[in-house]
């Protein structure tokens, strides 16, 4: 009897056994046809191979859909219409999306992802571009909508992010903003805020932003279409636009208010430089047809700052600007499209790789493709805002996508230089060596790492009016401090025992009461305690060491009855919710049951009850369909789907177990 079906007759009820000669009906894909039948675990490590083969490009590389909320397709609708540029067709077909998205059996708005709570921003830009797009007022949906934001406040309770998109389209007034003006250019390192103090997404956004808001920028609604409905009080006699959180940002609000009045004194001279200064900076980032920082947001203020400052829309550069922005629009089968917050294609590539390496009754060479991919897009001698910190460290890392040499990220170049080791560790020396001696080098002072910066931890700006989204920062995490530290220890160089030691001691106080660990790129506490067990496997840390032992206890005590793993996203509102979800979903149950393995509890009741769920719930076409967000982009305000999530995790999950149940080394 296969390993397979022994695990499903154990421990699966009889009610929800495949049948080895029928066809399941329990679970289908989103075509109602991928049916499922009871496989062996061969089998299904066979076909999830089979699926991720499928979909390798020609070049041997993965870039699998990234999905966000509909404020992103919401906003192409708005930048079309804020540059007169307006596609019809294109406009029609993000609409399509849009109505597709909006909850009807509940709250009638828009949420952060599956199965939320209603979201004010969200909401009122969607609302605001279907209007855009010709849909009534009075039609039933548009009135669920209307009816939803006035009965929590009106778009006057939007964040800070939509109401300057309101202000620029002439429906709030300026006051209703933060003051964000072009001088922040010009402030030295010393000062409060400086550039170099906030997290590389936030500059990305604010310097074109600060262009836009200096000289009052006027979206041309060609239309003329408004949105003055969505107000419980006239926006002009709005007293409230900034409601005070704690009393350091009361303070910091009345600092704001009083510097935007005396905006009239800076002299013409100070803006003019300041403007040119920001002008600059945005142009020697652009990065060509993967745009400003290559995110959503940042390329659309990239985009409308340029043209406002004069630059003809037929040049090169704004062409690109165009360009790097239909590069993220994704054509659903039904019709519609939807636009991506940004690509993915170096951490498809790698965690695709990663999970095939597991497999050592596989051929290596598509990795190999994958790998050889990867190489050339290391940034070595770029410049890249990271320098401001750590000017002459060589350079080593990669970017998330394509192409984003001034901000390489740290979780995507330690999982590359673990894949490219595991492959081939003399091949592949070079690029190692210097992504780990990059690594080393950006550590933060308390031992941990982040994403993209080396001790970006000024909590205080996060008090800013501008900052109501908590999102301005980028202190290093438990998640991404594992996988560097994990990387560093496999390569076990001597010079960089001292940053493996400093990591191991971060990641142990970081250890949560429960036993789990934030999952800062990755829902959530499950992702966390994940990635740091896989760390702990890599350092050779003892399988009897007290926080292997507890994060070993609390996996096992969120284990769902189906032998799944799921958890929701608000558990980032509500850390109780850890662990829980009203389902099991793919990636998590993958995540748990790697965990586990890392931790030596290959052959526990846990592993076996979560590889059974996974191989039951499989669809025929060797994936794992479910409508589940994977991570957050930004904890309470912006949440990403990675498609792939569902295809490379559970895959990774079926090989290691595998090859452990052989009696292999993972």
């Amino acid at each position: 009897m296969s390993i397979a079906q022994t695990l499903l007759d154990f421990f699966l009820p009889k009610s929800l056994r495949p049948d080895n000669s029928s066809v399941s009906k329990a679970l289908q894909s989103d075509e109602g046809k991928n049916e499922m039948v009871a496989v062996t675990l061969d089998q299904a490590i066979t076909r999830a191979r089979s699926n991720l083969l499928a979909q390798q490009r020609d070049d041997g590389h993965w870039c699998f859909p990234l999905e966000a909320d509909c404020t992103i397709p919401a906003e192409y609708i708005l930048m079309m219409h804020f540059m007169d540029e307006v596609d019809t067709e294109l406009e029609r077909r993000i609409a399509s999306f849009l109505r597709n998205r909006q909850v009807n059996d509940g709250h009638g708005g828009w949420p952060l992802y599956y199965g939320a709570d209603f979201d004010m921003s969200c909401s009122v830009k969607a609302y605001y571009a279907l209007k855009l797009a010709g849909d009534s007022p009075e039609a039933e949906h548009m009135i669920r909508a209307r009816n939803a934001i006035l009965e929590r406040g009106g778009a006057a309770r939007s964040n800070v992010f939509t109401r300057l998109l309101l202000a620029m389209y002439r429906q709030i007034p300026w006051r209703g903003v933060p003051f964000v003006p072009v001088e922040i250019m010009l402030l030295p390192r010393w000062f409060p805020f400086h550039l170099s103090k906030v997290a590389y997404w936030s500059r990305t956004v604010m310097v074109p932003l600060s262009i836009l808001c200096t000289l009052r920028a006027k979206a041309v609604n060609p239309r003329n279409v408004h949105v003055q409905e969505l107000f419980t009080v006239d926006p002009e006699k709005e007293k409230n636009y900034f409601p005070v959180r704690t009393l350091l940002n009361h303070v910091l609000l009345y600092v704001e208010r009083l510097a935007s009045k005396l905006e009239p004194l800076i002299p013409s001279f100070v803006r003019r430089k300041a403007l040119k200064q920001a002008e600059q900076w945005t142009i020697e980032r652009l990065n060509g047809k993967d745009g400003l920082g290559a995110i959503f947001p940042a390329m659309v203020n990239a985009y409308e700052a340029l043209t406002l400052l004069g630059h003809d829309r037929d040049a090169p550069m704004l062409q690109q600007c165009r360009q790097s922005l239909q590069e993220l629009l994704i054509n659903e089968k039904d019709g519609s499209i939807w636009c991506q917050p940004c690509v993915s294609p170096v951490w498809d590539t790698v965690l695709t790789s990663l999970a095939m390496q597991e497999d050592k009754q596989a051929g290596s060479a598509p990795v190999r493709r994958a790998l050889d991919w990867l190489v050339p897009l290391q940034a070595l001698d770029e410049p890249g805002d990271w320098r401001d910190s750590r000017p002459h460290l060589p350079g080593g890392g990669w970017a998330f996508q394509y192409a984003n040499p001034h901000y390489p990220d740290l979780d995507d170049t330690a999982a590359v230089a673990w894949a490219l080791y595991q492959a081939d560790r003399e091949g592949y020396r070079t690029s190692i060596t210097r992504a780990a001696d990059w690594l080393a080098g950006m550590q933060s002072s308390n031992g941990g790492f982040a994403a993209f910066d080396i001790d970006n931890a000024y909590y205080y700006l996060n008090e800013i009016p501008f900052a109501d989204h908590g999102a301005l920062l980028d202190p290093p995490t438990s998640d991404v401090t594992a996988r560097c530290v994990g990387l560093l220890a496999l390569c076990g160089e001597a010079r960089h025992e001292n940053a493996v030691g400093r990591g191991l001691n971060f990641l142990f106080n970081e250890q949560e009461a429960s036993g789990a660990w934030f999952g800062r790129w990755g829902s959530n506490y499950i992702y966390g305690t994940w990635s740091v067990m896989e760390a702990f496997r890599l350092a050779g840390v003892e399988h009897d060491h007290p926080a292997v032992k507890r994060a070993v206890q609390w996996l096992e005590s969120v284990q769902r009855d189906d032998g799944g793993w799921g958890e929701t996203n608000d558990s980032y509102l509500n850390p109780g919710l850890a662990g829980q979800l009203e389902a099991s979903t793919s990636f998590q149950t993958a995540w748990a049951v790697l965990g586990l393995m890392a931790a030596g509890m290959a052959d526990s009741a846990a592993v076996k009850k979560g590889i059974a769920y996974l191989i039951h719930t499989q669809t025929a076409s060797g994936s794992w369909e479910e409508p589940w967000f994977t991570a957050p982009g930004f904890p309470r305000v912006f949440y990403l789907k990675y498609h792939g999530y569902s295809r490379y995790f559970p895959l990774w999950a079926l090989n290691r177990y595998r090859a452990m149940n052989n009696g292999s080394a993972a």
